[in-house]
């Protein structure tokens, strides 16, 4: 199963404050004990919400909101993609995570949608669009 593992934003990461060396010697050393282990997809790191920008929706209708968000701790500010067996896999390479932050933090473990959670609404046609995507992509 594949997960997105969201570092959620602090008062830190919003202001830009950017990480010691020490977290990104510790980060790299969890990195690549991830890429080793064949769970890591991606991952990267966001810049504060400031440099964002939002589209929302309603019907027809498109209207553009810059940043910065409020609400600080309904932010991302990083992302991993991980390919792991189950859900208690992806919590136990988490809980080995050094602190994303210098103060509390959190993850959140996200499952991603797979073509049979879509039932049949997911018609053969799509899926067949979707085989020709991801073949394009690599994936």
């Amino acid at each position: 199963m594949k997960v997105m593992v969201l570092v959620k934003a602090t008062a830190d990461s919003e202001a830009g404050a950017m990480p010691s060396t020490e977290l990104l010697e510790a980060m790299g050393r969890f990195n690549e004990d991830l890429v080793n282990a064949g769970v890591m997809l991606a991952g990267e790191g966001l810049h504060p919400s400031a440099r964002g920008t939002r589209i929302a929706f309603d019907g027809p209708s498109r209207r553009v909101i810059d940043g910065p968000f409020a609400e600080t701790r309904e932010l991302v500010a990083g992302f991993w993609l991980w390919q792991v067996r189950s859900m208690d896999e992806a919590i136990e390479w988490a809980k080995r995570c050094p602190n994303p932050m210098p103060g509390p933090s959190e993850l959140e473990i996200r499952p991603i949608f797979e073509a049979e959670d879509f039932g049949a609404e997911f018609t053969p046609e799509l899926r067949e669009q979707e085989d020709r995507l991801r073949e394009r992509l690599g994936n």
